[in-house]
């Protein structure tokens, strides 16, 4: 004997299927990637980064420079994904005034460096130990990169693995000169 007929034990199962999917694509649907940050719009926190080659680069000495800034993790499988993207547009960018910069986020040095050696990174890359700039930039996870303009204003956030084609879109935004001071994002 059974409770339910055929019918009803049909709409269950669509319910059921409907209700999953809706949870599927909450949890993993598309997702806009660009967040808003209270520093967008604003002039970018000054910081100086000890780079792996023993080097030290300040954002005050790029000023008139378009600036990636990527923070990332060797942990991180994200940024793993995003490293060949980053490789390859900074060697299109590199002689174009524009400066890509890495700062490695709560990780060891060595497993940093191992990392650059294995996925890449022919541009300038520091650890951030005591956590400063991470802090002054309100990062939360890993990759988040900002894209700074030439006066030193942040034009764009953005938080996941970038790809050519979205580094292309936000250089070219943080370049543009009325860019900087017309958009808030």
């Amino acid at each position: 004997m059974s409770i339910l007929n055929t019918g009803t034990k049909l709409g269950v199962l669509a319910v059921i299927f409907l209700v999953l999917a809706l949870l599927g694509y909450a949890l993993f649907g598309e997702r806009e990637n660009v967040k808003t940050s209270p520093l967008v719009g604003k002039e970018a926190p000054e910081f100086t980064l000890k780079l792996f080659d023993g080097k030290r680069v300040s954002l005050s000495e790029l000023k008139g420079k378009t600036v990636l800034l990527n923070f990332w993790a060797s942990w991180c499988m994200p940024c793993r994904q995003e490293a060949p993207a980053l490789e390859q547009s900074w060697l299109k960018y590199k002689d174009k005034n524009v400066v890509f910069i890495g700062v490695n986020v709560w990780d060891e040095s060595s497993s940093a460096a191992s990392y650059i050696e294995r996925f890449g990174g022919g541009y300038p890359q520091g650890i951030d130990p005591e956590e400063e700039i991470q802090v002054d930039y309100g990062i939360g996870g890993v990759p988040e990169t900002y894209f700074i303009g030439p006066s030193g204003i942040i034009t764009d956030k953005y938080d996941g693995p970038l790809t050519e084609e979205i580094i292309d879109y936000y250089v070219n935004r943080a370049a543009a000169p009325d860019r900087e001071t017309s958009s808030m994002n």
